[in-house]
């Protein structure tokens, strides 16, 4: 089962968070006293300390899912889920469930159980502790082969301020905008980063298109500039500056999955370079 990369942020009680580590993802299948270990494109894997662990376990047949890192010498597999348990597959329980068998192992190092996060804000305790992120996954979602919408990765964001010099017009029922057109100065040089199409609710929407139809030019304000729009864009003198969260900037100099975090009426536009 993988998880499917969002943007938005949201809490709740149908809702468990867990951290997202940044290792590789191990299938542990035991039968008897045999372990097999398995990366999850079905490359058989070999960390004896692992599989003498998982031979140990007090059940007789087991399929258990996890993360496997390598820190200061020492390897550790963080075990988060369970689809077999001796006679039986488990992968249609609930998550609730499955965590609740999984608890009944007595794991020992290098295995390692995956805590729950109990943070208000978890994805901003991830940022802190210089994780890579955290995942979302629904109590009662089951175990499925797929890239299930159930369980939800929410990677670690940066954070830049970006200046608006263009927009695209909405499409089916969205109002107002379609996407922010953003970009950031190099000297002389006003440069195209992208554009921002999620962050936005309807009231937002429409205030910003009031304001963009203002300012609009017939002819884009960006100097350097690939892979603009050439549709349904509209033109602004660039002087609305935005807060946007990403993930990375890409190797052509654009924003990876940009999200608004809002606007940014303290800083000139003149002023927001790439950070």
């Amino acid at each position: 089962m993988a998880a499917t990369l969002t943007q938005d942020r949201f809490t709740g009680p149908e809702w468990i968070f867990e951290r997202k580590f940044d290792g590789i993802r191990w299938l542990a299948y035991k039968n008897g006293s045999d372990v097999r270990l398995f990366s999850r494109n079905q490359l058989p894997q070999n960390i004896p300390s692992v599989a003498n662990a998982i031979k140990n376990l007090p059940a007789r047949k087991l399929i258990i899912d996890g993360e496997v890192t390598w820190g200061g010498g020492k390897v550790a597999y963080h075990v988060f889920d369970i689809m077999w348990l001796d006679d039986r597959s488990v992968t249609t329980l609930p998550l609730d469930e499955r965590r609740e068998l999984l608890s009944g192992l007595p794991l020992h190092s290098p295995l390692h159980r995956v805590a729950l996060l109990v943070d208000p804000l978890p994805w901003e305790w991830a940022q802190k502790e210089g994780w890579e992120g955290v995942i979302a996954k629904r109590r009662d979602s089951q175990y499925e082969h797929r890239r299930s919408p159930h369980w939800l990765k929410m990677k670690c964001e940066m954070a830049q301020e970006l200046v608006v010099g263009g927009f695209t017009d909405p499409q089916g029922a969205r109002v107002g905008l379609g996407a922010l057109l953003v970009g950031y100065y190099e000297g002389e040089d006003f440069v195209f980063a992208g554009k921002i199409g999620t962050g936005f609710d309807n009231k937002l929407l429409l205030d910003l298109r009031a304001q963009l139809d203002k300012s609009e030019i017939p002819k884009p304000p960006f100097t350097k500039a690939i892979g603009l729009p050439r549709l349904r864009a509209h033109w602004v003198r660039p002087k609305i500056v935005v807060q946007v969260g990403f993930i990375e900037w890409t190797v052509h100099g654009k924003l990876r999955h940009p999200r608004l975090l809002g606007l940014r009426k303290d800083k000139p536009a003149r002023e927001v370079v790439r950070e």
